[in-house]
C-alpha cells in the first residue's frame, strides 16, 4: 500500500484537488493568507530542488542541513495555504489526510531506497553526522540544478491551484464584495 500511494501521490493530489476546488469558499482575506503561506512552501521546495541532485548522491547543503526532506516539508507547507485559501473544515480535512497518507508513504519508500543505495552514508546523515560522512554541505544553490529536478511542474501546479482559487472567489463574489468595501 506505502509504495501505491507514493506512486500515485500527484495523481491522488489531481483528484483530490478537484473535490477541494469545488467545496472551497475561498474569500479575499483567507486568498491572501494562504497564498503568502503556500508561496513559503513554494520557496523551500525550489531552494531544495536547487540542492538536490537526485538518486545520485546524499545531500546535506541547503535546507537539507536541517531538514531530512525539505520537498516534502516545502509540499506540507503549501497544503496548508491551500487549506487556509479554500476556508472549509471538510478541504482542510481532505489535504490533511491526503498530506499525511501520500506524504508518510513517500518518505518511507524514499528513505528505504536511499538506505539501500547509499548505506551507511544515508544513516549518518539522518544521525546528523553529515561532516562524517563527508557530504557536500557548502554547495551552492543552482536554477540549473531546480529546474533538472523538474521544481517547475510544482511552480505551475501551484500557480493553477491559485488561479483556479481566485476565480472561484470571484465567481462567488467573494473578492468583489471586499474590494467595494462590504
Amino acid at each position: 500500500m506505502r509504495t501505491l500511494l507514493a506512486r500515485w501521490r500527484v495523481s491522488l493530489g489531481f483528484v483530490s484537488g478537484v473535490l477541494a476546488l469545488i467545496l472551497a469558499q475561498p474569500t479575499a482575506s483567507t486568498l491572501a493568507t494562504g497564498t503568502a503561506i503556500a508561496l513559503v512552501g513554494e520557496c523551500l521546495r525550489v531552494w531544495a530542488s536547487g540542492h538536490l541532485n537526485k538518486s545520485r548522491e546524499v545531500t546535506a547543503s541547503g535546507p537539507y542541513r536541517w531538514f531530512a526532506h525539505p520537498l516534502y516539508v516545502g509540499s506540507a507547507i503549501m497544503g496548508v495555504g491551500l487549506a487556509v485559501i479554500a476556508n472549509d473544515f471538510v478541504v482542510t480535512t481532505l489535504i490533511g489526510l491526503y498530506l499525511v497518507a501520500t506524504l508518510g508513504a513517500a518518505i518511507r519508500s524514499e528513505e528505504a531506497f536511499l538506505r539501500g543505495k547509499f548505506g551507511d552514508r544515508y544513516d549518518d546523515y539522518r544521525r546528523g553526522a553529515a561532516r562524517a560522512a563527508g557530504l557536500e554541505r557548502d554547495r551552492r544553490f543552482s536554477l540549473a540544478q531546480a529546474r533538472a529536478n523538474r521544481e517547475h511542474r510544482a511552480i505551475a501546479g501551484l500557480a493553477v491551484a491559485l488561479l483556479l482559487l481566485i476565480l472561484k472567489a470571484t465567481y462567488n463574489g467573494t473578492l468583489w464584495r471586499a474590494a467595494a468595501g462590504q
